[in-house]
């Protein structure tokens, strides 16, 4: 095992916030901190900080940064450029903050020092840019437009169904009556509470009919994505461009996740033992990323429908006694095991 201070000469840790970031060097071969240094958190700021940190030493150089994927975002990527390595660092604990107090520069001594016994192998390297971080984006804003698009279908439904608006709203609206309501011509000269429920549902119809365009083209880039970083995971049976984008934001890089039973126990398909008396069975994980989960749910379940191996093995499994929601979990916790062994292979996924 190699630690960080036998590793580097130097360790700068860094406490980040909205306006400036505060700087504290660490000779690793005494622990000796010195004076802390703060600088703006804009370019100007950041490059000049970059230049003091190269002018310590020409010997490798690590970085800890609190927060480097908040407000250390845009230090972490020009210490890239710079050819520097960085590695993301938690705040103190409450209990060590007792005993010191707590000030930028002791978050930054501390955020430098914590870090000297710790095994490289197990540094937090921050995510990179490129199509990762695109895929992350595209990701968030997609989960972001099905909210709002579902609060709107709400509200659209529920003035249809106490609004005289032309609408057989009995049953959910469906899209062509979404378009019609969106591209129906308002008689302003009618009753002012007439005129008001067909303006509001002109206007939530439009912002569904947005939402659904941004979907469409946010699956495509999706699906580009995922072919460009695992050009076989859409070749798997049941998983779809917005599943793969999942797994692939779960998964990030090799090296964060270290086996496959550590990705099942983040996908929250790791079997728990639910065991009493002359009971003996296996209940689900309602733990781990709950985003990942759902994506092996969505292939595990169309597999469960249409794939002919699959249906085969839960036909071989009920008659063992086993209940659907057992069989599924079967299902999702290879699939985990099958997509991990997949993913190491890729040299696409490299930090």
């Amino acid at each position: 095992m190699t630690i960080v201070a036998q590793q580097y000469d130097w360790v700068i840790g860094v406490d980040t916030h909205a306006k400036s970031n505060t700087y504290a060097a660490c000779r690793t071969i005494s622990g000796q901190v010195y004076p802390a240094r703060a600088y703006a958190n804009t370019p100007a700021g950041i490059d000049r900080a970059v230049k003091w940190i190269q002018s310590y030493s020409d010997k490798p150089i690590l970085v800890a940064v609190e927060g480097a994927s908040s407000y250390g975002a845009m230090l972490t990527r020009a210490l890239n450029q710079a050819g520097i390595t960085v590695c993301d660092v938690r705040p103190p604990k409450r209990a060590q903050r007792a005993q010191t107090g707590k000030t930028d520069q002791l978050d930054a001594q501390a955020a430098a020092k914590n870090i000297l016994g710790v095994d490289i192998t197990k540094l937090v390297i921050p995510r990179a840019d490129g199509p990762r971080q695109a895929l992350r984006l595209l990701n968030a804003n997609r989960d972001l437009t099905n909210r709002q698009r579902t609060a709107n279908i709400n509200a659209l439904t529920a003035m249809a169904r106490t609004c005289d608006l032309q609408i057989d709203a009995r049953n959910p609206l469906t899209s062509q009556q979404i378009c019609q309501l969106a591209d129906q011509k308002i008689d302003l000269t009618g009753p002012i509470h007439q005129v008001a429920a067909q303006q509001q549902a002109a206007y939530l119809a439009g912002l569904i009919t947005q939402a659904d365009d941004y979907l469409n083209t946010n699956r495509h880039q999706l699906e580009h994505l995922v072919t460009e970083l695992a050009p076989g995971l859409l070749d798997i049976s049941g998983c779809g461009p917005i599943s793969a984008a999942l797994i692939l934001e779960a998964y990030s890089h090799h090296g964060r996740i270290t086996s496959q039973e550590a990705f099942a126990r983040l996908a929250g398909v790791s079997p728990l033992p639910a065991c009493s008396g002359n009971t003996t069975r296996n209940r689900l994980n309602r733990q781990g990323d709950r985003q990942l989960n759902k994506a092996l749910d969505t292939i595990a379940k169309s597999r469960l429908r249409y794939d002919p191996e699959t249906i085969a093995y839960k036909d071989k499994r009920t008659k063992e006694g086993k209940t659907y929601r057992e069989i599924k979990r079967l299902v999702k916790r290879y699939l985990a095991r099958r997509i991990y062994r997949y993913l190491t292979t890729l040299d696409t996924l490299k930090p």
